[in-house]
C-alpha cells in the first residue's frame, strides 16, 4: 500500500505542531517523530513552507498553476513556430 503524500495545508499544520511542541520544552527530534515524519523530511518541508500562512499557500498554488499553463502555451507556440519554419523552407 502506497503512502499518501500530505497536502501543503497538512504540511504547514505539522510544521506548526512541531513549533508548539518545542515551545512546550519537548526536544525538536522528539517533536518531529511525534508528527510522524523523518528529520530530513521535516527540514525539507521547513525550507519550502516555513512561515507560510494559508493565504500565502493558496497564492503559491495559484502561481504554480499559472506557471504550468504559461509553460504549456510557450511550448505549443514554439512547436507551431518550428512547423511553420519547416514549411517555409519547402521541406514538407
Amino acid at each position: 500500500m502506497a503512502n499518501k503524500r500530505p497536502k501543503p495545508e497538512e504540511i504547514v499544520t505539522k510544521l506548526r505542531q512541531v513549533e508548539v511542541l518545542t515551545g512546550q520544552g519537548i526536544p525538536r527530534l522528539d517533536a518531529i517523530r511525534q508528527i510522524g515524519v523523518t528529520e530530513q523530511t521535516f527540514y525539507r518541508w521547513k525550507k519550502k513552507y516555513a512561515g507560510m500562512g494559508t493565504d500565502q499557500l493558496k497564492e503559491l498554488k495559484r502561481l504554480q498553476k499559472e506557471n504550468e499553463r504559461l509553460r504549456k502555451a510557450v511550448s505549443d507556440l514554439t512547436l507551431d513556430k518550428l512547423i511553420l519554419a519547416e514549411a517555409a523552407k519547402g521541406n514538407f
